[in-house]
């Protein structure tokens, strides 16, 4: 399991407000490139954009759904980029002093990094959402 958290220095609305728009995560998730579509009302359980990921050549279609949401507390997704492999994404976002504490925690649940040791995979998946969050955090700032 990777954590990443990163103080964001806006109100928790303003963070999840990007969260609840499925058209923003191409501009903050690493990798992402398109958002192609979005099947019910995001971000509510079962919802789901369909994306594109990766970078060329080796581009996926595939789709992120939302497992669970806490309005404007946490958000659980499930992330797939087949035949890599599927992912549950956890958003959570706490009040603090300054802005919002925004804590990641990601792991692979199908796929390849399912069976490599978690000691060569979250380094990786770490350092990936550590730029998601500044990034996140960018688009926060933008929309202010």
């Amino acid at each position: 399991m990777a954590e990443v958290v990163r103080i964001i220095p806006a109100p928790r609305a303003a963070v999840f407000a990007v969260l609840a728009d499925p058209y923003s995560y191409r501009d903050w998730v690493v990798g992402a490139q398109r958002i192609r579509s979005v099947e019910g009302d995001w971000p509510e359980p079962g919802a789901t954009f369909h994306h594109v990921v990766g970078v060329f050549p080796l581009r996926l279609r595939d789709s992120t759904s939302v497992v669970e949401v806490d309005e404007e507390r946490c958000l659980v997704l499930e992330a797939r980029a087949r035949p890599m492999g599927r992912a549950r994404v956890e958003l959570c976002l706490e009040d603090t002093p300054g802005g919002t504490r925004v804590t990641m925690i990601e792991y692979p649940v199908s796929g390849p990094a399912t069976l490599a040791p978690s000691v060569v995979v979250e380094p990786s998946i770490r350092k990936r959402n550590h730029v998601t969050l500044e990034r996140l955090e960018d688009v926060v700032k933008r929309r202010g």
